[in-house]
């Protein structure tokens, strides 16, 4: 399995100079990202929001500065809301970022969780579906030729021309990003694209027929089986101690969940919401390494997913704890998980 860490680099939107805020966040997600390297991880993604409490606007951008300071990490959008973006210049940067990486970049297309993209680049959230299955029509078609004969209702059509560069990658991987909505968990499977299922809340258990979904939606569609991947994405934290994991992580998480719910209608988190998100049925990643290790382990044998990434950078979560928290991780957890797996590949899964 591969595993991962992704993130929005989060920022305090209420930082009187905006300027500085965002750099000195830039300046420590490069360090993060290049740790992840240096201690193991496999992939890194970064998150497009246009709000003021986030730093990423632009992915690519940040990705391409990460390259030049790794050199194995491979490096995705976590994800380009694919819905509002010109899907000929999310290629022609995502193959910019794989000539520069030497063929470590990624893409993960979503619909995305945040409506902020569609009036600023003046796209109606009445065609929310629309736009986004017909952008990815054309994503798919850029992948498989240089030049491109394409056309539809959203976009004026593309005659016959070249788009370039082309990937060091061919074809440049692309992941369809799924909140859980079935429909589309069956058009990732129908496509036979690899699926990367979000997980921020209820009980994990609950999202392991939607695997089956995908599996079987590609099985009809008469897809190749040994090519599909599934990824999990999830929140989380890890620290020396479940204790020091839980204290740090509860504050910024909880400033950011009820800043959002406040938006969104939510009721407020608690210190009880959280601690049954931290129970090994509940949806947070969060302790010292084993015990965040033998949770990935558990719902890898439901899941039976290729690949996990754990956002822990959530809210304004100090900087050195995010760098021990990547050092655990890829020190000790992915070494546990990766031996656990290796000796229960030939074991049924494990009720949860």
């Amino acid at each position: 399995m591969e595993l991962g860490l992704y993130t929005f680099g989060d920022v305090d939107p209420n930082a009187p100079d905006k300027g500085r805020e965002g750099e000195r966040r830039l300046r420590e997600l490069i360090e993060e990202i290049e740790l992840a390297d240096q201690v193991g991880l496999d992939v890194f993604g970064l998150g497009e929001h246009h709000r003021p409490d986030y730093a990423v606007s632009a992915p690519a951008v940040v990705l391409a500065a990460a390259a030049a300071r790794t050199s194995r990490i491979r490096l995705t959008s976590a994800v380009t809301v694919l819905s509002s973006e010109d899907p000929v210049r999310v290629f022609q940067q995502f193959s910019t970022l794989d000539l520069l990486s030497g063929g470590r970049a990624e893409m993960m297309a979503g619909r995305g969780s945040f409506i902020e993209s569609f009036p600023l680049f003046g796209q109606s959230l009445d065609d929310y579906d629309d736009l986004f299955s017909e952008k990815l029509d054309l994503l798919i078609h850029l992948r498989e030729q240089a030049v491109v004969s394409w056309s539809g209702t959203m976009r004026p059509a593309i005659n016959g021309r070249g788009v370039y560069p082309r990937p060091l990658q061919d074809p440049l991987p692309l992941w369809i990003a799924v909140g859980g909505t079935p429909q589309s968990v069956a058009r990732a499977g129908a496509l036979g694209l690899p699926m990367a299922l979000a997980i921020i809340g209820g009980e994990p258990a609950r999202f392991a027929p939607l695997f089956e979904l995908y599996r079987e939606a590609a099985r009809r569609a008469g897809q190749d089986a040994s090519k599909l991947k599934t990824s999990v994405n999830v929140h989380g934290f890890i620290a020396d101690s479940n204790q020091a994991a839980a204290d740090q992580f509860y504050g910024p998480q909880a400033e950011l969940m009820n800043r959002i719910g406040r938006e969104r209608g939510w009721g407020p988190t608690s210190r009880a919401h959280f601690d049954q998100a931290i129970s090994p049925r509940g949806n947070l990643f969060l302790g010292d390494p084993d015990t965040v290790a033998e949770k990935i382990v558990r719902h890898a044998g439901l899941f039976r997913n290729d690949r996990f990434l754990l956002q822990m950078a959530i809210g304004l979560m100090p900087h050195a704890q995010i760098m021990r928290g990547i050092e655990l991780y890829g020190t000790k957890v992915a070494p546990l998980v990766r031996a656990r797996l290796s000796e229960t590949a030939a074991e049924p899964a494990a009720a949860l």
